[in-house]
């Protein structure tokens, strides 16, 4: 867990932080001196990310700190938010709901859809919805940041359940906006389309796909994560207090096609 917190910089909270553009996010935050916490259920995997990030400071301010663990289990997160309260000046600044994915599985039965509906459901909505709930207490008043991830799929279709929990997340972030912005929160939703150097795709990207991929967009090129991950740190910097409420599209203009 999270162990005696000497913070540096803002508190920043990643979840799905060891891999692809979580991982890219939370090293955006620590190179500009923030300290930021990496959650995930993969202990190697975000130990080593945070090694290397670490590594690669190169003396500035920052830190990242991961902390193991499954966002869809409440006992888990009882004892995160145990830790945090028991740091000196516990609050968190911003909030990135990044853990998720793609949950395939055989559908030739009502039981077999039920399931994978339930996992795709648990993945990326209830994740994002009991971290931020569970850190709600917590959230910097005013000030407080929360970047949600839905995905191009949800506005495109094509992803079956995949496609329905991201869009879900979209219409949640809404209503944490209007819940949260009188207090001085900001809340929003980052839309990503194809991005290279992540897991998303695992062993299922062929050539062929790649090219139609990045010949949906309109410059020509795949993202990256630190593409997406230079968005998030804008919504959750200052000079974006006025921005709530919002989707925020970083696709190239893959979403409108060619």
């Amino acid at each position: 867990m999270v162990g005696r917190l000497e913070r540096k910089g803002r508190l920043i909270v990643v979840s799905g932080g060891g891999t692809g553009i979580g991982r890219a996010i939370a090293g955006r935050f620590a190179a500009s001196g923030d300290t930021v916490l990496v959650i995930g259920r993969r202990e190697h995997v975000l130990s080593r990310a945070a090694e290397e990030l670490n590594e690669s400071l190169r003396g500035a301010a920052g830190r990242v700190i991961p902390v193991s663990g499954d966002v869809s289990d409440p006992r888990f997160l009882a004892r995160f938010k145990d830790q945090l309260e028991a740091t000196e000046d516990g609050k968190v600044d911003v909030l990135v709901n990044c853990a998720g994915g793609a949950v395939r599985g055989p559908d030739s039965s009502l039981d077999e859809i039920a399931a994978t509906w339930t996992e795709n459901y648990r993945s990326n909505v209830l994740t994002a919805v009991l971290l931020t709930e569970t850190l709600d207490p917590r959230l910097r008043r005013p000030g407080g940041r929360i970047v949600n991830f839905s995905s191009i799929a949800a506005f495109r279709g094509g992803g079956g359940p995949y496609s329905a929990a991201k869009g879900a997340v979209t219409s949640w972030t809404f209503d944490l906006a209007a819940r949260l912005g009188p207090e001085g929160i900001t809340a929003n939703v980052v839309v990503p389309g194809y991005i290279e150097d992540t897991e998303f795709f695992g062993d299922r990207m062929t050539a062929e796909r790649r090219a139609r991929l990045i010949a949906q967009t309109l410059d020509g090129r795949a993202g990256r994560p630190e593409d997406v991950a230079a968005v998030v740190f804008f919504l959750a910097s200052a000079e974006a207090s006025h921005i709530t409420g919002q989707v925020v599209h970083v696709n190239g203009g893959a979403l409108f096609g060619r």
